[in-house]
C-alpha cells in the first residue's frame, strides 16, 4: 500500500499534477475505500455511545424524557454539581486517586527491581520465571484463597489491604523485561568498573533509560486500578473506602431514574483516565515498540 503525505507541497506544476494523480489513485483504491469505511463504522460504534453519554449529561430530566437523543437546549452543569456534592462522589473520587497513585507507585518500583535481573539473566531460571508471568496472564484470579489470606491478616475492609491486592500485574513485568533486554550490557560492566553500587545503578541508570516502558506500565496499571470493581465489591464494605467504580453502584441505587445525573457521574469517573491516556499515549507506543539505547 502506497502512502501519501498531504503536507508535501510540490514546487512545479508537473510535480503538482503527478502528486494529485498519485493522491487520487491512492484515495480511489478499492481496498483503501473499504478500509476507510470499516474505520468509519468502528468509529461510530465506539464514539456514538460516548457522544450520547455526553449530551445526556448536559440535559435536564425534562429534556431527556421528552427526547432522549436530541441535543441539549443549553449547557447545564447542574447534573455534575449534584453528582459531585450530593452523592458523596467527591469522596469516592479521592479514594480512587489514593488507590491508583499508591498501588501504581509500589508496583512500578518493585516491578523494575524484579524485571531487571530477569532480563539480564542474573538469577537462575530467569526464562522460566518469565514464562510463569506469561502463564499468569491466562489464569483466573484465586479469589477464595486471596480472601482467606486478607481476612486472616486482619486487612479486610481496610485501605492497606485493598492497595496490597492491587499490587499485581503480570503484563507489566513482561513489558519491562522485554524492554530492558534492549539495554546494552556494557552499561553494567562500566558501572561495576566505576564502583557503582547496585541500588545506585538501578536508580541513576536503569530507571531513567527505562522511562518509556515504565510510563507504559504506569498508564496501563493506573487505568486498571481506576476501572477495578470486583475486588472493591468483595473486600470493601465501608462506604468511606469505596473507589469511584464501587461508589457508582450506590449512586445508581439513589439516582437510577435520573439518567442525566447518572451520565454526569459516569463522565466524572471516566474523564481523568481519558485525559491521562490522551496525554501519555505516545509513551505507550514508544514503550512497547522501541529501545531507549542504541548500541
Amino acid at each position: 500500500m502506497s502512502s501519501i503525505n498531504p503536507t508535501l507541497k510540490p514546487k512545479t506544476s508537473n510535480a503538482r499534477t503527478l502528486y494529485m494523480q498519485k493522491l487520487m489513485r491512492h484515495l480511489l483504491n478499492p481496498w483503501h475505500i473499504v478500509a476507510y469505511l470499516i474505520l468509519i463504522v468502528l468509529t461510530i460504534l465506539y464514539a456514538g455511545p460516548l457522544f450520547m453519554l455526553a449530551i445526556t449529561a448536559f440535559k435536564t430530566s425534562k429534556e431527556f424524557n421528552l427526547n432522549a437523543i436530541s441535543l441539549p437546549s443549553s449547557i447545564n452543569f447542574d447534573n455534575f454539581i449534584e453528582a459531585w456534592d450530593k452523592a458523596n462522589f467527591s469522596q469516592y473520587f479521592l479514594n480512587s486517586i489514593i488507590y491508583a497513585v499508591s498501588a501504581t507507585t509500589i508496583y512500578v518500583v518493585t516491578a523494575v527491581f524484579l524485571a531487571f535481573p530477569i532480563a539480564r539473566g542474573y538469577i537462575k531460571g530467569a526464562n522460566w520465571i518469565l514464562t510463569l508471568f506469561v502463564i499468569a496472564l491466562f489464569l483466573p484470579p484465586a479469589l477464595i484463597p486471596q480472601f482467606q489470606l486478607i481476612l486472616n491478616l486482619g486487612l479486610y475492609n481496610t485501605r492497606i489491604g485493598y492497595i496490597l491486592l492491587l499490587v499485581t500485574n503480570p503484563i507489566g513485568i513482561i513489558i519491562l523485561v522485554n524492554y530492558m533486554k534492549s539495554l546494552p550490557k556494557e552499561l553494567d560492566e562500566a558501572a561495576a568498573m566505576d564502583g557503582c553500587g547496585y541500588l545506585r545503578f538501578m536508580l541513576t541508570i536503569v530507571f531513567p533509560l527505562s522511562t518509556p516502558a515504565i510510563s507504559t506500565v504506569v498508564v496501563l496499571h493506573a487505568i486498571g486500578i481506576w476501572n477495578e470493581i470486583v475486588l472493591a465489591t468483595i473486600y470493601l464494605s465501608n462506604e468511606h473506602y469505596y473507589p469511584v467504580t464501587r461508589g457508582l453502584i450506590n449512586f445508581q441505587g439513589i439516582y437510577g431514574t435520573k439518567w442525566p445525573v447518572m451520565a454526569a457521574a459516569v463522565l466524572i469517573m471516566t474523564l481523568p483516565m481519558v485525559v491521562s491516556f490522551l496525554v501519555l499515549q505516545r509513551y505507550i507506543v514508544s514503550g512497547l515498540t522501541a529501545g531507549s539505547v542504541k548500541s
